[in-house]
């Protein structure tokens, strides 16, 4: 039997915009998708903590070092500029998964790996 196991998470990030008339997608940076094994066009769920929105979306690579995460199209009108975020995708397997996580800082910077 298949099960849906987290396997990524960047947790206590923060929104730095949104783009309403942008299709879709949350924008974040390469380095940042590399560290927790995220690909371009992976399904995310994205949690506010500081307001309590969830969507699902896809991952967008934006560039690596701006510690930019922008939500786009209707996702911006549930999770805004300014919120604290977590980004999370799972994945399927028969077995345990060892997600690789992060915590980052206002900034978007690592601060730790999560455990």
């Amino acid at each position: 039997m298949l099960r849906s196991f987290l396997k990524s998470k960047i947790h206590r990030a923060m929104c730095t915009d949104g783009v309403v008339d942008y299709e879709g997608s949350i924008e974040i940076p390469l380095d940042l998708m590399e560290a927790v094994d995220l690909m371009p066009g992976e399904k995310v769920l994205v949690t506010s903590a500081s307001k309590g929105g969830r969507l699902e979306t896809y991952a967008q690579a934006g560039p690596a070092g701006t510690g930019k995460i922008i939500l786009n199209g209707g996702a911006a009108h549930v999770i805004g500029k300014g919120e604290r975020i977590t980004i999370m995708a799972f994945g399927l397997s028969e077995s345990p998964v060892e997600p690789k996580k992060v915590v980052c800082n206002e900034q978007n910077e690592i601060i730790r790996l999560g455990k």
